[in-house]
């Protein structure tokens, strides 16, 4: 999945869909750590603010958890939310 940057689907929710969708098929594992905000601006050519803008998003939902110092990290899976 790649960002479209003509849906008018705000941008850090079409990268927080991609995580999410990642975690879901298993590209991101349980309690593995999450690329990091400079990897994901460069990958997929966004700006910071909306790579932390999915984060928080993703972090509200239940999908990762962040520790300050170390990183996020993909949440163990029965922190998930119910609708996957």
């Amino acid at each position: 999945m790649t960002i479209d940057q003509l849906d008018p689907t705000p941008i850090y929710e079409q990268l927080a869909r991609i995580i999410r969708e990642r975690i879901k098929a298993g590209d991101l594992e349980e309690r593995q750590l999450v690329p990091s905000e400079s990897s994901l601006q460069q990958e997929h050519g966004i700006a910071r603010g909306s790579v932390r803008r999915a984060m928080e998003v993703l972090r509200e939902e239940g999908w990762v958890v962040t520790i300050q110092g170390r990183g996020t990290f993909v949440a163990p899976k029965d922190a998930w939310p119910e609708k996957r």
